[in-house]
């Protein structure tokens, strides 16, 4: 949880896991290669790791079912049939013994009805994958991730530990990791960067990680900070477009860091709130859905990039449009773009974008939605995206070169 309501409890939180258990390794998963239903839509899967999740949510609803072979792909072992009718509460007794009471920690559960697969692996939560009712983090993350593509599956992961990235890591079919904790002030202690690093240059998968609700530099942040990872830092996209003071510096990108969220204690009520914990999952959404534009283009109905399935490390698998995670970061540092300083207000409580070296605070520069048509477009071959001006390409280097040599 980076937003700064949260960091009291997640000094809790982080408190009480034993770091000994933060570098425990998992097997992948032997999965036969799916059948895919050629009717399906193209779609891409994203793995939203956090608090908790209120499935309960008109926002989470989906008018189909996912096919067998994507719930089988996904190592689906069971389904939880939710009820629709009464509030919050009614709905959560309703279930309770059927569902709630029964979901174990080797459980991977699918909501028909809903856009959720969840699963908790920590076995430590009062209600497994559910939001409790004392937070709401998970879910207004992945509120964000489907704001930007409303198409998304979604691989939901509770928990705040490497047990809980690999279980995403480690699912063929995700395609996306996106994770919003970490040490408070960005503190060079270690976290989930071994588990991030299993996805990433294991299994080709991409990671954004939420830089601190702090200006301190990104680049030692266990979350943020890897250079296997997209380290996401916050972007003032409703006041006067400069960078928000209280947010990570010279990460990889800068994005909205104000959004209007769903609840996670009733069943149709959104609230706004702020924080790098939702521009994180907003740059996922955003990738997701550009993965899925590009797949509908190629004709590839999978998702993943996985060899187990014969993808050879592509996330677009076509002859006509390889595209690996290294082409979509590529194209997300040439779309991304700076904000004017005459805009800033100094009466905001912003940071002014300076003119000069402002990738050290914003880093590539701001992605939002107004990047999807040129990085699809780019992607697939439409329109190429201008390179870089000189004096950007040389300061990011020198960021991937200092967290490469840090993180080594």
């Amino acid at each position: 949880m980076r937003d700064t309501a949260k960091v009291v409890m997640m000094a809790l939180l982080m408190a009480s896991v034993s770091l000994a258990g933060c570098f425990g390794e998992e097997e992948a998963k032997a999965v036969e290669t799916p059948i895919v239903d050629e009717q399906f839509r193209a779609y891409s899967v994203v793995a939203p790791i956090d608090t908790g999740i209120n499935v309960y949510h008109d926002r989470f609803r989906l008018n189909e079912t996912y096919p067998d072979w994507l719930l089988d792909g996904l190592g689906v072992t069971m389904h939880c049939n939710l009820t629709q009718e009464g509030t919050w509460q009614e709905r959560y007794d309703a279930d309770q013994e059927t569902c709630w009471d029964v979901i174990t920690a080797t459980d991977i559960v699918y909501f028909p009805g809903t856009r959720i697969i969840g699963t908790t692996p920590d076995d430590d939560t009062n209600i497994p994958i559910l939001d409790d009712p004392s937070d709401g983090h998970g879910t207004a993350v992945t509120g964000a991730v489907l704001d930007a593509n409303p198409d998304a599956v979604i691989f939901f992961v509770e928990g705040f530990s490497d047990a809980a990235v690999l279980a995403a890591a480690n699912q063929p079919l995700v395609d996306i990791i996106t994770t919003s904790f970490g040490p408070i002030g960005s503190v060079p202690v270690p976290g989930i960067e071994d588990a991030t690093k299993v996805a990433v240059v294991d299994y080709n998968k991409i990671h954004t990680g939420a830089a601190d609700n702090t200006p301190s530099p990104a680049v030692q942040d266990s979350t943020a900070g890897p250079p296997w990872s997209i380290g996401v830092s916050g972007y003032a996209e409703e006041g006067d477009d400069q960078k928000e003071t209280m947010s990570g510096s010279y990460p990889d990108i800068a994005a909205d860091w104000t959004q209007v969220l769903p609840n996670h204690d009733d069943t149709d009520g959104y609230h706004e709130t702020s924080g790098t914990s939702f521009a994180t999952p907003r740059t996922a959404g955003i990738l997701s859905l550009i993965l899925t534009m590009l797949r509908d283009d190629a004709g590839d109905m999978q998702s993943g990039a996985s060899d187990e399935f014969g993808r050879n490390g592509l996330l677009v698998n076509s002859s006509t449009l390889p595209i690996s995670n290294a082409d979509i970061r590529y194209a997300l540092n040439l779309s991304a773009w700076y904000p004017s300083f005459s805009t800033w207000d100094p009466t905001s409580g912003t940071t002014p974008v300076s003119p000069i070296a402002p990738c050290t605070q914003v880093g590539w520069g701001v992605v939002n939605m107004s990047n999807v048509m040129p990085m699809y477009e780019h992607l697939a071959g439409i329109s190429e995206l201008p390179s870089r001006p000189a004096d950007v390409v040389a300061c990011m280097n020198a960021n991937q070169d200092i967290r490469e040599a840090y993180w080594s």
